[in-house]
């Protein structure tokens, strides 16, 4: 038996290892794989789409902000996995009338670190937890350094929302030496206007192809509001925590090196 505490610190108690794992978080559910965990893990979202040639081996239980309580049941999952920011309130005080569910916040590269530690605790894989961690901390040390650069990350257009504070991408991006005037302001996702962006006084302007997608056409647009920014197709993937960071300084390095 083993009691431990979810990142929001609750209480849960597994009297054994879990062998059928759900997953409500795409990102996590890549690392998991990376893990070695495929054949615990039962049930996924159909927002987790990798590892490709693996995931289609779990059942799709609906969204990460809806879920399909019935496929959940037939599944009859021993451990189910959540994230504070990516899983709402209401689907983890349902599901946890009837299974464990462990809740992790990720706002920040420790918080990486963190959770695929627990994740190696809860499913036996603390080597490879281990190893992995490592890994990544190894990558993120050739990460290129564009410190003194002013940067916003944008992820919704219409009205134009950014990264702000307390979130894993500013982590990330601080990583690499980026100022987010944006994180002044209240909201770790705050809108802001064509305004704000100018007063800004940005050198890159960071287009994450999600949640909206972000394309080569809309590089024109932001070219005309902002005649002396760089605006930067980004691939929003490879802004994903966990297994993910193990390429981030390989593709960050040609996005911004020189």
């Amino acid at each position: 038996m083993q009691t431990i505490q979810d990142h929001l610190n609750r209480t849960l108690t597994l009297p054994h290892p879990p062998k059928r794992i759900i997953s409500l978080v795409p990102a996590i559910t890549e690392t998991m794989y990376h893990l070695g965990l495929e054949d615990k893990i039962v049930g996924r979202t159909r927002f987790c789409i990798h590892p490709e040639d693996k995931v289609q081996q779990a059942i799709n239980i609906g969204g990460t902000k809806e879920i399909k309580l019935d496929r959940i049941h037939e599944l009859k999952p021993d451990l189910i996995i959540a994230e504070k920011e990516e899983n709402t309130k209401e689907i983890v005080e349902t599901l946890e009338q009837f299974y464990p569910v462990f809740v992790f916040e990720v706002k920040s590269i420790a918080d990486v670190y963190r959770m695929i530690a627990d994740v190696g605790r809860l499913t036996e894989r603390e080597a490879e937890s281990t190893n992995l961690v490592e890994g990544i901390q190894r990558e993120i040390s050739h990460l290129p350094n564009v410190k003194g650069k002013r940067a916003a990350y944008v992820i919704w257009q219409r009205p134009y929302m950014v990264v702000g504070k307390d979130t894993y991408i500013q982590s990330l991006l601080t990583e690499m030496g980026f100022t987010n005037p944006f994180t002044a302001l209240e909201g770790r996702y705050p809108a802001v206007t064509e305004e704000d962006f100018r007063q800004a006084e940005l050198d890159f302007i960071l287009l994450a192809t999600e949640p909206y997608p972000f394309r080569k056409k809309h590089i024109a647009e932001f070219q005309a509001m902002l005649p002396d920014v760089k605006p930067v197709i980004v691939d929003g993937e490879m802004f994903w925590y966990g297994a993910k960071m193990i390429q981030v300084a390989a593709y960050f390095r040609e996005k911004f090196s020189g």
